[in-house]
């Protein structure tokens, strides 16, 4: 590959979880900030936990984050973005080896600075495999590229982990400046109604009071991302605030089998 070369990331479920023509992405992500929950303003996030399903189904819980990041979009340069593996087996954390990702609304770079940094880790290392095909990432660029101006990634799947490794990997780039960090995560999968919003408020009561240890592999599929990055939270003297939490039965999808959102900022 000559220098001039980009090795780029194409998007791989844009006309699936998300629309893959332009017009009617930016129609889908304005109908999902109309839906949202409206933005507490005295809250400015230095993190947010968003949902990663299709837009129809979780795309205004989505907002109800991501609508934060609006009054403060001159002030972020860069997002560490974590999310889980659903395809592809990972021990540790997978940093892409992309310089960057594209998504239908344009290109977005990679930050080859904080990817350095975290490949420091000896639980972090390059895995394409496991970028390839993961959704969980990829459906949140769209929504970062709407609400903030030009902003570097580095994108991170996090496999099997303790939440101390997550929490040392964001520790090592959080304070660098003009940064945020975005995890994503659904919550309960495939329960009925009742039981789902029963089964979330309480992984949401666990969430607000940054016990990653009452988070269970059921509760939340991006359970290790999120787990780490309350550790973090807490031992920073952070808060955490409830955005949203609804369910597919709620949004697009029937009430007897749903899946769980929730939308959180950390500040």
């Amino acid at each position: 590959m000559s220098p001039t070369q980009r090795r780029v990331r194409p998007p791989v479920v844009a006309g699936t979880f998300y629309p893959s023509n332009r017009e009617v992405l930016e129609a889908e992500i304005a109908r999902s900030f109309r839906q949202a929950v409206p933005a507490d303003p005295d809250i400015v996030p230095r993190a947010l936990v968003v949902p990663h399903a299709g837009y129809v189904y979780s795309g205004a819980i989505a907002a109800s984050a991501f609508s934060l990041l609006d009054p403060i979009r001159h002030d972020i340069s860069r997002v560490v973005l974590l999310g889980p593996s659903h395809r592809v087996y990972l021990d540790g954390i997978g940093v892409t080896s992309a310089d960057a990702w594209d998504t239908p609304l344009g290109r977005v770079a990679i930050d080859d600075e904080l990817r350095s940094t975290v490949l420091g880790f000896p639980w972090v290392h390059v895995n394409d495999r496991a970028h390839a095909p993961e959704h969980s990432l990829e459906v949140e660029v769209p929504f970062l590229q709407t609400v903030l101006d030009d902003f570097t990634l580095l994108p991170l799947v996090v496999g099997e982990t303790d939440p101390s490794e997550v929490s040392d990997t964001i520790d090592a780039v959080w304070d660098t400046p003009g940064t945020i960090v975005v995890v994503s995560t659904d919550l309960s999968h495939y329960l009925p109604h009742g039981e789902a919003v029963s089964r979330d408020n309480s992984t949401a009561r666990h969430i607000l009071a940054m016990d990653p240890t009452r988070i269970g592999d059921h509760d939340a599929c991006g359970c290790r991302p999120l787990r780490g990055l309350l550790r973090s939270a807490k031992n920073r003297g952070l808060t955490v605030h409830q955005l949203d939490l609804r369910n597919s039965g709620d949004t697009a999808g029937d009430k007897e089998r749903v899946v769980g959102y929730g939308a959180f900022a950390v500040s």
